[in-house]
């Protein structure tokens, strides 16, 4: 790989939240505290490094900001107050625009505005068209069954559809992260047995965050764990238990206990979240990005209106229900369509391939060194 320094580097990535690099001089103290900073990844030094020399392939290409969970106390011990614990959540969110290959992240994370209007144009087309299609072929004041204004049968193909559409997306850009951090680098070329040995890793750190676990500092990683399975949880549902979750007005509990319980976990953890930016309570707070306010609020308002019209449908109030119903989707839409592939949810992705492909890159480094030590000369 061609190594060529780019100067304005620094200045692009503090369009992403990068806080004072300049400032490190690399006394090492970030990377002696941190639990998970361990050979061969070495971080936050290296990608500190990395960033303050201009190298924009070594840092494409680099897999340390997916496995740094932003404790903060790189950042509490920076004698030089160079923040690397949010240089490395900035580097995070760059690295999700170079993956994409579309360009939509790039324009997200640069501009909240762009994201802002983006938010809003489609959750205008979304209340526009679901509108228009309920009223000419249902009844606004029909919740379920036949002539309902919103059918749970039509609801559920336009989810499949769009997670079709999203997945491909996000596939692609999966496949680009591949490509840049283990395929054209001949060093991290592994073996497809290497792949297969280590595939459940995937598994693992998608639905445990096991590393994440072993922090120190447990009170994040049980807020973000709770929020992951909670919006996974209802995604599940959602995607495949919606003509259950929509039928009515009697409660299925079968169904509807994990709905519950999913609606809660979020607007608890989300809440204190906003609450924890807010009050900048803890250092992974001291800092926040525009997508991550714009990211909070939209999830908080997509579980509360799920919930408001879920009770008006149960309390027996059908035209609140779709009312509630239009405004839950207005929020839906834009936030999967636009977090999912390009934003914040694309994490839950990348960050297990992430732990993934680093066990894979060990073992491909491990096999060229028994490999050359094997042709030495007796």
């Amino acid at each position: 790989m061609t190594v060529q320094a780019d100067p304005r580097l620094v200045a692009e990535l503090e369009i992403y939240g990068a806080q004072d690099v300049l400032k490190c001089y690399h006394c090492g103290n970030c990377t002696a505290v941190c639990p998970f900073s361990k050979a061969p990844f070495i971080f936050p030094r290296k990608s500190m490094r990395y960033l303050q020399m201009g190298l924009r392939e070594k840092l494409k290409s680099n897999l340390e900001p997916w496995l740094c969970y932003y404790c903060g106390e790189c950042s509490e011990q920076c004698p030089r107050e160079a923040e690397p614990g949010e240089t490395m959540m900035s580097m995070r969110r760059w690295l999700t625009a170079q993956y994409d290959f579309t360009g939509i992240s790039n324009l997200l994370y640069r501009s909240w505005k762009m994201e802002l209007l983006g938010i809003i144009v489609l959750a205008i087309l979304t209340g526009l068209g679901f509108y228009m299609f309920g009223t000419a072929t249902g009844d606004i004041h029909k919740y379920d069954g036949p002539g309902a204004f919103l059918p749970s049968a039509v609801i559920h193909a336009f989810d499949w559809t769009m997670a079709t559409i999203l997945s491909t997306f996000l596939l692609i850009n999966c496949g680009r992260m591949w490509w840049f951090t283990m395929g054209r680098d001949p060093e991290h070329r592994a073996t497809p047995a290497m792949y297969a040995r280590r595939a459940g890793l995937l598994l693992l750190h998608f639905f445990t965050q096991k590393r994440y676990s072993e922090c120190d500092r447990k009170g994040p990683w049980r807020l973000h764990i709770v929020l992951m399975l909670s919006y996974v949880s209802m995604l599940v549902l959602i995607m495949f238990f919606l003509p259950m979750m929509q039928a009515g007005p009697a409660v299925n509990w079968w169904a509807h206990a994990f709905g519950y319980a999913a609606t809660a976990g979020l607007l608890i953890t989300v809440a204190m979240a906003l609450w924890g930016r807010v009050q900048k309570s803890a250092t992974h707070y001291k800092h926040s990005h525009e997508t991550d306010w714009i990211f909070l609020i939209m999830l908080f308002y997509v579980a509360l209106t799920g919930i408001l019209q879920h009770a008006c449908h149960r309390l027996g109030s059908p035209y609140a229900a779709n009312i509630l119903y239009l405004a839950h989707l207005m929020g839906v839409v834009p936030m999967l369509v636009l977090e999912v592939p390009f934003s914040k949810w694309a994490h839950m992705c990348y960050r297990p391939l992430a732990m993934y492909f680093s066990h894979v890159q060990v073992d491909a480094m491990a096999a060229k060194e028994s490999a050359a030590a094997e042709t030495l000369p007796a």
